[in-house]
């Protein structure tokens, strides 16, 4: 959910719009002014994210000591776990950029540059927030054609870097195509203010999954590529002398073989007078 506050400029306006566009249909825009201030009070949006039944939120405000300000974040449980305040310094929307633009609902492509993402405690939140936010929903299968879209995130001297590409896929005389990447905005410069991040244990708490949604596992069944089922029986071991085969004259047993298999000659039955 994208949430404007009270005191919004148009720079803010334009930003939470295009997120917005990006974000399409999986997105819920409140164009309304909110006055609020997250890191002071978070009922308001406890109060959106259970109305829109949203996890995640970027709440857009402006003032003269934190100027053209977003705030990103996500709730466990309709309770904010963690947010991070984002300073815009430069931004260039989807319409000062005229090239083609991606199909609403294009799930994107992903790409984080820069070791702080993986070193700072603040970065690696803000990394897992930003891939929450932006990965779209979960697909079984990817076709090629589908990878037309790339969001990038820079993080380098104290600064965030968004920025946002369209693929093409080019002809390269062989089976893989060639790949070139093409700016459609938007383009964001951002600098990290403020945060609010949930303890350890209340963030493993968060990941956990219910066992109901956990896939089971199905002993002794495999699939091929063409999507056939195989299964795998375990069945005891087969006495194979007792194997009942066809009756023929050229199979039975001569009464020579058969007294050696019993120990010896069995005496003959006297006729009775």
């Amino acid at each position: 959910m994208l949430i404007k506050g009270g005191n919004a400029n148009l720079t803010v306006t334009e930003v939470l719009k295009d997120i917005y566009a990006v974000k399409k249909p999986f997105a819920v825009l409140y164009k309304r002014k909110n006055v609020t201030r997250p890191f002071e009070d978070q009922t308001s949006l406890e109060f959106f994210s259970k109305k829109s039944d949203c996890s995640l939120f970027l709440f857009g405000s402006h003032n003269k000591k934190r100027p053209n300000n977003l705030i990103i974040g996500r709730m466990f449980d309709y309770h904010v776990l963690d947010m991070i305040e984002l300073g815009i310094e430069k931004f260039v929307s989807l319409k000062d950029v005229k090239n083609s633009k991606c199909p609403e609902g294009t799930k994107p492509m992903l790409i984080f540059a820069g070791d702080v993402f993986d070193v700072n405690e603040e970065y690696r939140r803000l990394k897992s927030l930003l891939i929450d936010f932006f990965r779209g929903p979960t697909v079984p299968n990817i076709r090629l054609a589908g990878l037309e879209y790339v969001l990038h995130f820079t993080a380098v001297d104290g600064k965030i870097y968004m920025r946002s590409y369209k693929v093409l896929l080019k002809k390269s005389g062989c089976k893989i195509p060639r790949i070139e990447l093409e700016e459609m905005g938007p383009s964001l410069d951002l600098v990290m203010r403020r945060t609010h991040l949930a303890s350890d244990d209340l963030y493993k708490l968060s990941l956990k999954q219910p066992k109901g949604l956990k896939p089971k596992k199905k002993k002794n069944i495999s699939h091929d590529v063409f999507g056939t089922t195989y299964g795998r029986i375990h069945m005891q071991k087969q006495d194979l002398s007792k194997l009942q085969t066809r009756k023929m004259k050229g199979l039975k047993k001569r009464p020579a073989e058969k007294s050696a298999e019993d120990g010896g000659a069995t005496p003959k039955k006297s006729k009775s007078a």
